[in-house]
């Protein structure tokens, strides 16, 4: 398991299955599981300097992730 904190796990505990067998059968919702892992992995980076950006952008970045997250969620719940 990657230590950058959010992963989909975590946001989705119990749900692995569920979102395994909607990556496969549904591409657009496989790019957003994508766009999701780009984002958080960019938060990550912003949060722990090792790619700092300005105090905007990092927001903006959560904001994305955010927004992403509930795509997902939205998703889920109607498959």
């Amino acid at each position: 398991m990657s230590n950058t904190p959010h992963t989909l796990a975590e946001e989705f505990p119990g749900q692995q299955d569920a979102i395994h067998r909607l990556k496969v059968k549904d591409p657009d919702f496989a790019q957003l599981l994508a766009r999701y892992d780009e984002v958080n992995d960019q938060v990550h980076l912003a949060e722990t300097n090792i790619a700092p950006v300005g105090e905007l952008a990092e927001t903006e970045l959560r904001k994305e992730r955010l927004r992403i997250k509930d795509a997902i969620s939205q998703a889920l719940s109607r498959s």
